[in-house]
Order: C-alpha cells, then sequence, then structure tokens
C-alpha cells in the first residue's frame, strides 16, 4: 500500500491570528493555500456551523511529499472544547525549538530534547530538538482509541497500513504507509473517546482505482470510513484529482493576511459586548 499516503489533519480554530503566529512564527511552516466561503462548509468536523468560514492549508512543503494541517476558522465562534481524541503531532525541528524561545512561546520539556508546545486551543505539538531532516520534518499524529487490537486490526488488515511499532507498557501502536512518511501512532485511553467540539479529520489519499475495492472491504466487514471505530473521522480521496486539488498557492500567505486585516468580528462582538460563541 506505498502509493497511499498521509495527507493533514484538520484543526477548528477560534482564534485566527494567534493561530497563524504559531503555525508561521513558532513551527516555521509556510501558508500553502488560504480559501474564503460564505456558505458553510458540508463536512462533519468543520461542525453544524452554516456561515462564513475560512481553510488555510499549512505546512513544510506541498501537501504532495509533507503531512499538513488544515485551520479551520467559523468567523462567529471564538473557541471550541477540546475532547482527549487527539493527543498530539511530534515533529522534528531545533529551529522551532528556538523559535518558541525567542518569541515566548511556553514549552515545557516533557523528555530528553523533547518539548511540549500547546498551539492556541490546546491542541498539543511535540517539538524534537533535532536538526530538521530533509523530508517532512512532521513525525507522527497520535490518537486516541478505546480498544487497541480491534483499532489495529481495523487500519492495518482494512486500511493496509504496516504496522512499525508496538509498545505493550504504554499501550500503543505505530503505524504508517511507508517510512519516510508521516506516521499514525494510537494510544490505547482505557476509556471512552470524547471528541469534544474541536475534533478533526485525518485525511489520507490512494490511487482512484484502489476506491472502490476499499469501499467494499469496507461493507464486507460492517465498517465505515468516515466515522470509524471511536468516531475518528477520516478521509479516502482520489489520489490524482487531490494533487490538483492541493496545489501551492503563491499568494496563500497574503490571501491569509488580507482575510485576518478584513475580518472585524471581534470589534463587531466587542462592541455590541457579546462573546463570540464557544461551540
Amino acid at each position: 500500500m506505498a502509493l497511499r499516503r498521509a495527507l493533514h489533519f484538520v484543526f477548528k480554530v477560534g482564534d485566527r491570528g494567534k493561530t497563524a503566529t504559531f503555525y508561521r512564527d513558532v513551527l516555521g511552516m509556510k501558508i500553502l493555500r488560504h480559501e474564503e466561503f460564505e456558505e458553510g462548509c458540508k463536512a462533519t468536523c468543520n461542525g453544524p456551523y452554516d456561515g462564513k468560514w475560512s481553510k488555510t492549508m499549512v505546512g513544510f512543503g506541498p501537501e504532495d511529499d509533507h503531512f499538513v494541517a488544515e485551520l479551520t476558522y467559523n468567523y462567529g465562534v471564538g473557541e471550541y472544547h477540546l475532547g482527549n481524541d487527539f493527543l498530539g503531532l511530534t515533529l522534528q525541528s531545533s529551529q522551532a525549538v528556538s523559535n518558541a524561545k525567542r518569541v515566548g512561546w511556553p514549552l515545557t520539556e516533557v523528555g530528553e530534547g523533547l518539548y511540549l508546545a500547546e498551539a492556541p486551543g490546546g491542541y498539543r505539538f511535540y517539538l524534537l530538538d533535532k536538526e530538521q531532516p530533509a523530508n517532512d520534518p512532521v513525525q507522527k499524529v497520535c490518537l486516541a482509541v478505546s480498544d487497541l487490537q480491534r483499532s489495529t486490526h481495523y487500519w492495518t488488515a482494512l486500511l493496509g497500513m504496516k504496522l512499525m511499532e508496538k509498545n505493550e507498557e504504554k499501550k500503543t501502536v505505530l503505524m504508517g504507509f511507508k517510512d519516510t512518511q508521516c506516521k499514525l501512532e494510537l494510544h490505547d485511553v482505557g476509556g471512552t473517546v470524547d471528541h469534544g467540539t474541536a475534533f478533526g479529520r485525518i485525511a489520507f489519499s490512494c490511487p482512484r482505482e484502489q476506491l472502490p475495492d476499499l469501499e467494499g472491504l469496507m461493507k464486507k466487514e460492517n465498517q465505515k470510513i468516515l466515522t470509524p471505530l471511536d468516531g475518528h473521522e477520516i478521509c479516502f480521496v482520489g489520489d490524482e484529482a487531490f494533487r490538483q486539488l492541493s496545489m501551492v498557492d503563491p499568494k496563500g500567505n497574503a490571501l491569509l493576511d488580507k482575510a485576518m486585516a478584513e475580518d472585524k468580528s471581534d470589534e463587531w462582538f466587542a462592541k455590541h459586548n457579546r462573546q463570540k460563541a464557544a461551540a
């Protein structure tokens, strides 16, 4: 299944300015694309919102060969409730550690050369204080599960991932489609997985010709792709079409800055002595 690849994780954000500072100035990622929408998104992970929203793709390089983040912002929502479903994203970059210290972004050392930094909204990022690799610095995404054995079967036998590591003591498994790609780590939390309202979506691509077989296998096993075990939202898209849709827009950075400058929603809520909704 080496032709399948990890694409991105979706984060809902309530403060676009602080979020942009974290991804650009702390992590050192680039704005790959930015789009504004007048009507609500039908994707479940964006939430039950029907107003104006934006989508910003950020990463260390194009989605063709990097795992990136999709940041969705709903103009009328100021914060989201974080559950225990998303446990962290790990990246290797001594530059990011240096950037965080330089700008005064809070860091907590949680291991030898490993630091925890929280993005706005409470999303956890683990920064490995080593030189940034030539390929993708994003090492893994960790998600919570309630039954490690069943989840491992789902991701390996049904979705075709390769089991790379298993840690009985920590109750984790590490999987991926390719050694050089971002990996998926599953951690058994020994209880219910709570998605809160901040829940996101992890996306993958595979050759278009494989999509019918993947769908057929899921039906045979009485499983779903979109919301499988523990309710994690997963998206599989045809690789060929997605490469066209995910091309880097050189104007992305300027478009984001323009949108943030024109966003008067905070001022409007303050003027009317109201707070943005808490989802």
